[in-house]
């Protein structure tokens, strides 16, 4: 089969590889859904072997992109009992897997694995931009009859890390959340905390973004870049108090610090933008005004199913993330649109 390469230098190869086939405790899926997420931009723009090197990958280990897997069982190894897999099911990928046994990863979070990840798929193991992926049966989470393949995909990267940090931040139906950042991830709480029925506030510096995202369920619009105090205006609409909860989805330092002065004393703000820095005054923003900072990332397995079946049953409309819908052999295309960051949420299909 062919698969879809980071080559580095913002280029994409198309390279065989053999068919996947299950050992042990393992599972082959058909991919219908292979979703494209910001984070591959990190090894897609960087020159050859960059990535590689900064994950101590030595040059010969090259993997398959693609980290938002969804799709269909086509084989079971041995080991793997029917209640955990079976031919036919539809499921989604969490796309960690670490040692299995541990704490973290017994409870579904993998990524948190006390001997480290074993791996990422898309990053140092083979992903979801091919026709079939191999993978562990303990990384799938079943896909509910209701949902689109492309849902799956979106739940299992971005939009399931919007849900986990709504989730650390506890937030309420009565409560007002203010929204840094209206990518793919962004857009997904914006939505996501809407259902939930909290009262969303918005903020990105691209004017398109900011109509999806009043599509998309906010209340209120703030466009950082025509607002000359971002934190004034957050209290303009919450009465002089600020909001109760907020989270960064842009990694942007000042929107990081916005996202923390714009919480209310008891306030808690949550950043899941990668990357980067924020330079704070702790007692000012922090101690004396009792504010809780969550750092958050991904979901666990267990999240990644909750997600789905709240989707599902508030019947989210989490396919409209997708702006653009493509075949795996137009990934050049695809790539070279994603990377000027002005289109929304890409998505292979099958």
């Amino acid at each position: 089969m062919k698969g879809v390469v980071f080559a580095g230098d913002r280029r994409i190869e198309f390279m065989e590889f053999h068919d996947p086939k299950p050992g042990p405790d393992e599972v082959v899926l058909e991919i219908k859904a292979s979703g494209m997420c910001g984070s591959d931009l990190k090894f897609y723009r960087p020159p050859a072997g960059t990535m590689q090197k900064a994950l101590g990958l030595g040059d010969g280990n090259i993997v398959i992109g693609g980290h938002e897997p969804c799709g269909v069982i086509v084989a079971v190894g041995s080991g793997v009992s029917e209640k955990r897999a079976r031919s036919g099911q539809r499921v989604m990928v969490h796309h960690y897997t670490g040692c299995g046994v541990c704490p973290h990863c017994s409870t579904g979070w993998q990524q948190l694995c006390v001997d480290g990840v074993e791996a990422v798929y898309g990053v140092t193991g083979h992903g979801a931009h091919a026709p079939y992926m191999k993978c562990p049966a303990n990384t799938l989470v079943t896909l509910p009859d209701e949902l689109s393949f492309e849902t799956g995909a979106a739940i299992s990267c971005g939009t399931g890390t919007a849900w986990g940090a709504l989730e650390r931040l506890a937030l309420r139906g009565d409560e007002t959340i203010a929204i840094f950042g209206q990518g793919p991830v962004g857009l997904s709480a914006t939505q996501l905390a809407s259902a939930m029925g909290a009262r969303v506030i918005a903020l990105d510096v691209g004017p398109e973004r900011l109509q999806r995202a009043k599509e998309f369920g906010a209340d209120v619009l703030i466009n950082p870049a025509e607002t000359n105090d971002v934190v004034a205006a957050i209290k303009e609409f919450t009465h002089g108090l600020g909001v109760h909860a907020s989270l960064d989805c842009s990694s942007s330092p000042s929107a990081r610090l916005q996202a923390v002065q714009a919480v209310r004393t008891w306030g808690k703000a949550c950043f899941v933008g990668e990357g980067g820095e924020v330079t704070l005054d702790v007692s000012k923003d922090l101690l004396r005004r009792q504010v809780t900072l969550i750092g958050s990332w991904t979901f666990s397995t267990n999240g990644q199913g909750e997600c789905a079946r709240f989707v599902a049953d508030r019947k989210i409309d989490i396919d409209g993330l997708f702006t653009h819908r493509w075949k795996l052999t137009d990934a050049e295309e695809a790539y070279r649109l994603f990377d000027t960051q002005t289109s929304g949420k890409g998505v292979f299909l099958s």
